[in-house]
């Protein structure tokens, strides 16, 4: 099957930063085989007209809890949540048909708002993985793995286990890979760290997990005369490897330890600046070739699941802490939310950018809503002006799984009542907590 998608402004986002003003992508099944400008040469099997928008990359979403979508709205200006309700609510009433049905939610979500690939860290999640396989996403998905009650298991050791068992069953598919994912530097012991970077490792895929990101966490290792960034160094799991979330209180050290050893690191401006927790050094960072990708966390965290909003948080706050205008001009803006993901997950030759080879994994933006005129420059409408409401086609490894700014796939009315009948006993159980959510 042979699609060609013209008359649209194509941002490649390749090495030399190609830009086709009324350019066209085509595509034969699940790659790239042709782009440039003006409509293209021979016959498609399909031919899309891009009404003036927006061709991109798929965007790529680093980090988030996408089962999580039964605590939206929950507590959102509670302190110390986590520990307080969190937690507690997820042993009483998380489920696998709940974990099933929240994900394909929030999968829908991502797709309708041009993600088209995204790392998600959750409980029982081979339903993350069920959910991801039906949808048509490109999902890096890890079993979460912590040194206490979850639940879907007793301890880390259980959670360990179960994480070993999904990188078995998923081992080879072409589009939902196994990670491993410790849930942070304060809530999984060292042997179990050590014991996840050794099944990282041992499966040869990446190792993800929230550090140097709560108060209370640097706190700790300030204690112990050290920064959590440098005891991950000591228990020897900071390499190539390394996905680590959040990353907001890094020292320069911290930042020179990442660099050396070639960790990259998910900047997640939503839910860090709602939680008032600080803004990520992204600008050190980047200068010292620290791989950067953006995530929006879950959606109990940052609410939303699109990375328009995201790519619209990082300069202004990037830009606010700096007291600098200059920094982070609106491509690379895009560039974080596409082909730096891609990077970040060492992906950067199969997909994050619209060049021949490539999967194809490609967003049309209409540029007809009202805050998108005019487009001088179609990096800063993307990143200042769209939302997700502006995605009018999305086409996820070759296949158009958004069209006409509507899911080809999953029927939203249907998913909605499904997952409001499993919310049910969430819903009460949550009851307990009503004066702090």
């Amino acid at each position: 099957m042979r699609t060609r998608i013209s008359h649209a402004c194509v941002l490649t986002l390749d090495d030399v930063w190609h830009v086709y003003p009324d350019g066209y992508v085509t595509v034969e099944d699940d790659r790239i085989i042709d782009c440039g400008e003006g409509r293209g040469d021979g016959s498609a099997d399909r031919e899309i007209d891009g009404r003036g928008g927006i061709l991109m990359p798929g965007m790529v979403n680093l980090h988030c809890h996408a089962a999580m979508v039964p605590f939206r709205t929950m507590g959102d200006d509670c302190p110390d949540r986590l520990r307080r309700f969190l937690f507690p609510l997820e042993n009483s009433a998380m489920t696998e048909e709940l974990v099933y049905l929240s994900s394909l939610y929030g999968i829908a979500e991502m797709l309708r708002s041009g993600t088209t690939t995204f790392v998600d860290m959750y409980y029982f999640e081979e339903q993350v993985a069920r959910a991801a396989e039906e949808s048509g996403i490109r999902a890096y998905l890890g079993e979460t793995v912590i040194s206490q009650k979850s639940p879907d298991a007793e301890n880390a050791g259980e959670g360990l286990a179960r994480c070993a068992r999904f990188l078995q069953d998923w081992a080879g598919h072409d589009r939902v890979r196994g990670i491993v994912a410790p849930h942070g530097t304060t809530t999984v012991s060292p042997q179990a760290l050590q014991a996840a970077h050794q099944l990282a490792r041992e499966y040869d895929t990446i190792l993800t997990l929230h550090a140097s990101e709560m108060d209370y966490e640097m706190d700790a290792f300030r204690k112990k005369g050290t920064t959590p960034i440098r005891f991950l160094d000591e228990l020897g799991i900071v390499d190539e490897r390394l996905l680590a979330a959040h990353c907001i209180h890094l020292t320069p050290d911290d930042i020179a330890v990442l660099a050396a050893r070639g960790a990259s690191v998910v900047h997640c401006p939503g839910s860090n600046l709602k939680a008032g927790k600080g803004i990520a050094p992204v600008r050190e960072l980047a200068e010292a070739g620290v791989p950067v990708g953006l995530g929006t966390d879950g959606p109990s965290s940052g609410n939303t699941l699109s990375l328009f909003d995201t790519m619209r948080l990082f300069p202004i706050a990037q830009k606010t802490r700096y007291h600098d205008r200059r920094l982070f001009p609106a491509r690379e803006v895009v560039y974080a939310a596409t082909r730096g993901g891609a990077r970040a997950l060492h992906a950067d030759a199969l997909y994050g950018s619209l060049e021949t080879g490539k999967k194809a994994d490609l967003v049309l933006v209409s540029t007809e809503g009202l805050s998108l005129f005019p487009m001088y420059n179609p990096y800063s409408a993307l990143v200042y002006g769209a939302g997700s409401a502006d995605v009018y086609l999305v086409m996820a490894d070759g296949r158009i799984v958004v069209e006409n700014g509507r899911l080809t796939g999953i029927s939203l009315t249907e998913l909605k009542s499904d997952l409001q009948r499993a919310m049910r006993p969430f819903s009460e159980a949550a009851e307990k907590y009503r004066n702090m959510i």
